[in-house]
């Protein structure tokens, strides 16, 4: 019984032993093999490793230097060398903020240069004597801006074309001078040809109308044009809007002579409709931020006051003094649409010049832009933070002033109650104010007897914001053309302090407008459908 024993434990050991190798071999020869396959796309990658490839989608920094785009994951950082071309894929730090979990998320277009583009061009070192300009002109320029001592890339663009009579077309960045681009060689035109007697004549005749969309806008025009007239002998009048034709009737009755008109589109309409005024010896038309009047709200009237306007075929008809026809020239930071519709008025295109700047519809590379990805309930605690550390750098140290920009009155209001429960002093400005109440508010804002600004885009378009340090975007804006115009508030030329711009996003459509603009910069190009529409060719009438 004992010796059988270990017989049954290794027949046992042999049943449950796996069995050898060797077994392997002498299988059926129908019988698969295993198969171990490797994910596609981990063959790709490592591909990619062993031909010394990168994948090609996201820049690396490969040693510290300055940076184009900062974002808080550092594959999403991009430094400013390194230079993307057109069709090479970008990537974008703002690509998933339309998911819940980016939320917090925040990336920043870096400032890369330190002076505004405008000032960057060599052809811009000479002085405004070798434009064209008079001495008596230089001699008023002096005495009204002193601190303006080398004309400007655009300057030095537009003014000899206007000085040789040709209509033209001035399209450059916000900030870049161009309203005295077009002041200085209206006042030099008026002065050379001789002033029609319209002493007995019952309205008011100017020689030279300046057409802006907004009080604000009219009355820093108006400003600037008088002091330059001043010592010239140039009489520079403003009608202000927003008053009925009794107020117009009694501001022009004060003085009947004027040889430049500052006006708004709706209170020349009610003028001319009134026959208080007449265009019959209008020989230069400016109609400034065009790209505004060309609106729907604007178009209208543009059109009517046009028609009651001689424009000149070309430079020949500039010369007869005693049938005066005007010069046209338009002006503005973008020209999104509606451009080819207004200058189809021109009786002869040929005659008209376009001038277009460099970095027309491009982000301004000497501003810092950042953008955080907030709900809605999270802006007004990240606004008031924002605004009390503003506060705390002034009271250490020179710093500016702040714009906070909304999309609605509505909204401006309701702010601005909320900063009072913080003691958060502030102004407001919004187009639903009577025109009494919104007298001089933007003027106060500049002399700096308040800090902040709560407005809408009233006060975007072309007002004078040298000292404007930080703008704020509380709602995003609804447009490029929107946010060209309001980040253009800062880092204008004369400028004394660095700006930036912080804009809250909070809307899928927020983040559609971001990604075009975090695009456009990362390849150095300008915002989508906005650069083709200034070189349309003009509709030829039939």
């Amino acid at each position: 019984m004992a010796a059988a024993r270990p017989v049954r434990l290794s027949s046992l050991v042999g049943r449950l032993l796996p069995a050898p190798r060797r077994n392997l071999a002498v299988r059926a020869s129908d019988e698969p093999l295993p198969v171990v396959r490797i994910p596609r796309a981990l063959q790709r990658q490592q591909e990619q490793r062993q031909s010394g490839r990168g994948s090609g989608r996201r820049p690396v920094v490969v040693r510290p230097g300055a940076l184009l785009v900062w974002a808080r994951r550092p594959e999403w950082r991009q430094p400013a060398r390194l230079a993307l071309s057109r069709w090479q894929c970008a990537p974008l730090a703002s690509l998933g903020w339309k998911h819940r979990r980016a939320r917090g998320d925040q990336f920043s277009i870096e400032r890369v240069r330190q002076e505004a583009p405008a000032l960057c061009n060599p052809s811009s070192q000479g002085s405004f004597a070798h434009l064209g300009l008079e001495p008596r002109v230089l001699r008023a320029l002096e005495e009204a801006a002193p601190q303006v001592i080398r004309p400007t890339t655009v300057q030095s663009s537009t003014i000899p074309p206007i000085l040789r009579g040709h209509h033209v077309v001035c399209a450059a960045e916000t900030g870049s001078g161009k309203t005295l681009s077009y002041l200085l060689p209206l006042f030099q035109l008026l002065l050379s040809r001789p002033s029609l007697d319209s002493s007995t004549a019952t309205a008011t005749a100017p020689r030279g109308l300046i057409l802006v969309p907004s009080r604000e806008l009219a009355e820093q025009v108006q400003a600037v044009a008088r002091s330059l007239g001043k010592s010239l002998g140039l009489q520079v009048r403003q009608i202000e809007g927003g008053h009925g034709i009794r107020r117009i009737k009694l501001q022009l009755s004060r003085q009947r002579s004027a040889d430049v008109l500052v006006a708004t589109p709706g209170a020349l309409w009610k003028a001319l409709k009134s026959r208080l005024i007449s265009l019959e010896h209008l020989s230069f038309m400016v109609l400034d931020e065009a790209d505004t009047l060309l609106d729907e709200s604007f178009l209208e009237l543009v059109d009517y006051i046009l028609e009651k306007t001689h424009i000149a075929e070309g430079p020949d008809e500039l010369q007869d003094p005693f049938n005066p026809r005007a010069q046209l020239v338009l002006v503005g930071a973008t020209f999104p649409e509606g451009v080819s519709q207004l200058l189809s008025k021109v009786p002869n295109p040929e005659s008209l010049i376009t001038i277009t700047s460099s970095k027309l519809h491009c982000i301004m590379p000497h501003v810092r832009q950042t953008f955080m990805k907030l709900k809605g309930a999270e802006k007004v605690t990240e606004l008031v933070q924002i605004l009390k550390q503003h506060d705390k750098a002034r009271k250490t140290g020179s710093s500016g002033t702040v714009l906070v920009f909304c999309n609605s009155s509505s909204t401006v209001n309701w702010l601005g109650y909320i900063l009072d429960d913080h003691k958060i002093q502030h102004l407001r400005l919004q187009g639903q104010m009577p025109a009494a109440m919104r007298a001089g508010i933007f003027q106060c804002f500049q002399k700096g007897s308040q800090d902040i600004l709560v407005c809408t885009d009233i006060a975007s378009r072309g007002l004078d914001s040298t000292g404007v340090e930080l703008v704020v975007n509380y709602d995003f804006p609804p447009t490029l053309q929107d946010y060209i115009h309001r980040a253009g508030r800062v880092g204008r030329v004369g400028s004394e302090v660095p700006g930036k711009v912080v804009s809250f996003v909070t809307h899928p459509w927020d983040v559609s407008l971001v990604q075009k603009i975090e695009l456009a910069a990362r390849r150095r190009r300008s915002l989508p459908g906005l650069a083709s529409s200034v070189r349309d060719p003009l509709p030829q009438e039939a």
